[in-house]
């Protein structure tokens, strides 16, 4: 069971920061070149955050079930350990609050540039902690 959510928990990641890398580009896009936000754009960060959220709760499953997550909290000698106990799922949970940070924000305002802003710094600045912390050694 743990092999089958592990690897769910890595395949899926890629979906995850395919879906955010893209809705910050359409952000920033759309930011720039002033354009409307359509129901298009709503679907395409709705998309990258439900991703990011299910990507949240297989890997904190994951976190339970794993000899390298809860069970190596006590080991904080051991770069690695700390980074797959302690650093990624922290520093994840916060990478996605601060994506649904912006997804809340963007529906209280009215305007299309104030949207696109709200996406593009909230989702920008989540994809840019996911990346930070991603155990590298383990994923490729």
């Amino acid at each position: 069971m743990y092999t089958i959510i592990q690897k769910f928990h890595s395949g899926w990641a890629y979906l995850a920061l395919l879906l955010l890398l893209f809705t910050v580009i359409n952000s920033l896009i759309g930011m720039f070149s002033k354009k409307d936000f359509t129901a298009k754009d709503r679907k395409i960060a709705l998309f990258a955050l439900i991703s990011t959220h299910i990507q949240l709760v297989v890997g904190l499953i994951l976190y339970f079930v794993s000899p390298n997550g809860f069970a190596q909290l006590g080991n904080m000698t051991d770069a690695h350990a700390r980074l797959t106990s302690l650093e990624h799922p922290l520093t994840n949970i916060i990478a996605i609050i601060l994506i649904t940070i912006g997804w809340s924000k963007h529906k209280k305002v009215l305007s299309a540039e104030a949207k696109f802003k709200s996406i593009s710094i909230f989702y920008t600045l989540g994809l840019l902690l996911i990346l930070a912390k991603i155990p590298w050694y383990l994923w490729i």
